[in-house]
């Protein structure tokens, strides 16, 4: 019979092993960190220029009116010193318990022990405390503009976020108590999942977010049933099969944006809206874009537009025999959209009866969350770097999208898989969320500068193939979706360029949640709910608009489709994909959506 002694002789033993293999893959550690490329410094954070301008007008508020500056600090200071004297008199009571805490409740901080343990309960409370302090001095800084100080604060958010007692292993109670309960066993598994995480991406640091073995696109992922029928330089085209014996006699081609690819409409059949497009009884083609390497350095704005929007409009009409074909766009897929029906409008090409957007941005005048990567020190070191390289690599933008949610993106997942040690789930969405795409060098410079910095198109000024096209040039009846908590592309500014495009005919939908959730939203799930309005966009701005809208439970996607319907045509015999002039080259979803350029 093993005594206790030699259990605890045991467990010791167990834990100085696992210690000793964590000692190993420090070494291994190293060795992944040490291939790590230099990149421009404008890519990895805001200017020097944005840290003297914050410095300096702290100072001068500190100068001409220091009694609010004061104010802030000794509020934080009564807070502190409360807090500090009600745990000691706690203490000295033997009461192990934590003084009463009020909140505010936060999921980084869902273990008991941060609410009961006083040590914990203690640090938790006075990074709250330093957080709340810091937010109120920055948001009351004077002497910036707004663009700045939106940029200030957002990063100060983010220092914020990175100092929580939540993201390190001595103030982590969670991580602390797995690590004694595996006798550390869970600080060796997290520190293999670090290296492999590092291992992957040469040295940089991008937290796996979804077990990569669970899926695999075309077997348990993009299983809609269809085929490629066109491919050139930039995308390949899949017709899906019908699910119908009679389809709309006008097709629709979805064009989804080219930052990520474009399963995340068909990643299952219970939320496919690929799936449910064919199921109500239309045509469907998408574009599935290439994914660029450095030979697509030239790509620029006008490539995309002529080779990828005018050609797949062309080849759908070829196919079908049909002059006519209804278009999707979204995101920058939209954005790009309107240029390409913009264009078509100047050059009196008709081949286009109605457009959809989705979460499309086209008035640039205010991007949100991401204009603090917008200022010249980060497009001035994103265009040092697709200079050399002629592309920008997907790891820059996975992680300028997951700092935008950095406590679900980052923190959350860097906790769970380093220092808890857990296998990432298996988790659809967020796996496409990982299978990210390069973007071609001169299209990211044209896009940033013309469209983000100049807002060209807004301004009737964007310069595309020998025409110079205005939002007011769209003129086909559209129907817009926006969603309420998109951080990408924010609702009210999607619903201003819509506003001024030259359509007669619009019809705009505000979608519950965000700018994934938000579309991929199946009636079946009956989750989220939508607005709607019969008020003319014109005559108001997008808060009066939201006001007097309809508040309707569930998907909008019935709702669209009523729309799209009426725009279709008559019911003809259901098309099998393809045809004479377009062979069958491979069954959907393709070779260019599993191709890795970076391999």
């Amino acid at each position: 019979m093993t005594s206790e002694s030699e259990k605890d002789l045991t467990n010791l033993d167990r834990l100085n092993e696992n210690i000793a293999k964590m000692e190993e893959l420090t070494q291994r550690l190293v060795a992944a960190l040490s291939r790590r490329q230099p990149h421009d410094p404008g890519l990895h954070g805001p200017g020097h220029d944005l840290y003297m301008k914050a410095a300096a007008a702290y100072m001068a508020e500190m100068m001409s009116n220091p009694a609010k500056m004061l104010e802030h600090q000794v509020s934080f200071w009564g807070k502190s010193l409360k807090h500090w004297v009600e745990a000691q008199q706690a203490l000295q009571s033997g009461d192990l318990r934590a003084p009463e805490d009020p909140g505010p409740h936060d999921r980084r901080f869902k273990s008991d022990l941060w609410e009961t343990h006083p040590y914990f309960n203690f640090i938790k409370q006075q990074y709250l405390m330093s957080s709340e302090a810091i937010q109120n001095a920055v948001r009351d800084i004077d002497g910036l503009d707004e663009g700045d100080k939106r940029r200030v604060e957002f990063f100060s958010r983010q220092i914020i976020e990175m100092m929580s007692p939540a993201n390190y292993l001595g103030t982590n109670p969670e991580a602390l108590k797995r690590a004694v309960e595996t006798e550390g066993e869970s600080l060796v598994r997290g520190l293999e999942n670090l290296v492999r995480d590092i291992e992957a991406n040469d040295g940089e640091l991008l937290v796996t977010l979804s077990d990569p073995e669970a899926f695999e696109v075309g077997t348990n992922l993009a299983t809609s049933e269809g085929s490629v029928v066109f491919r050139n330089r930039m995308f390949e085209l899949i017709q899906y099969a019908p699910k119908t014996e009679t389809v709309h006699r006008t097709p629709l081609i979805i064009f989804p944006p080219w930052i990520n690819k474009f399963y995340i409409l068909d990643l299952k059949e219970r939320n496919s809206l690929i799936n449910w497009i064919v199921e109500q009884g239309f045509t469907l083609y998408v574009v599935s874009w290439v994914n660029p390497d450095a030979s697509y350095g030239d790509v620029g704005m006008e490539t995309y537009v002529q080779e990828g929007f005018l050609s797949a409009i062309d080849e759908v009409r070829k196919i079908t025999g049909e002059d006519q074909v209804n278009v999707v766009g979204y995101c920058i897929g939209g954005t790009t959209l309107a240029l390409a029906l913009a264009y078509m409008q100047k050059k009196g090409i008709k081949s286009v009866r109605s457009a959809t957007f989705f979460t499309t941005l086209t008035d640039f005048s205010d991007t949100g969350e991401m204009g603090v990567f917008l200022d010249d020190d980060f497009v001035d070191g994103i265009e040092r770097e697709v200079s050399e390289k002629g592309y920008l690599h997907s790891f820059f933008m996975s992680r300028t999208f997951s700092y935008l949610r950095a406590s679900d993106l980052v923190y959350g997942p860097a906790i769970r898989s380093y220092m808890m040690g857990e296998a990432p789930p298996a988790f659809d969405l967020l796996y496409w969320n990982g299978d990210s795409t390069n973007l071609p060098g001169r299209f990211v410079v044209e896009y940033l500068r013309k469209l983000c910095q100049d807002n060209a198109f807004a301004e009737g000024k964007m310069e595309l193939l020998g025409e110079t096209l205005s939002l007011k040039d769209v003129k086909l009846p559209l129907c817009a979706v926006a969603c309420e908590t998109d951080h990408i592309a924010e609702w009210r500014a999607s619903f201003d360029g819509i506003k001024q495009m030259g359509s007669r005919n619009k019809f705009f939908i505000l979608s519950e949640s965000g700018h994934i959730a938000g579309i991929v939203n199946p009636p079946t799930k009956n989750k989220y709910g939508h607005y709607t309005s019969e008020a003319k966009m014109a005559e108001l701005v997008p808060e009066e608009w939201r006001a007097g809208a309809e508040f309707h439970e569930g998907s909008w996607w019935p709702r669209w489709k009523a729309w799209l319907a009426r725009r279709s045509g008559a019911q003809v015999p259901a098309r099998q994909p393809g045809g004479p002039d377009h062979p069958v080259l491979a069954p959907a979803p393709g070779t260019y959506v599993t191709a890795d350029p970076n391999a």
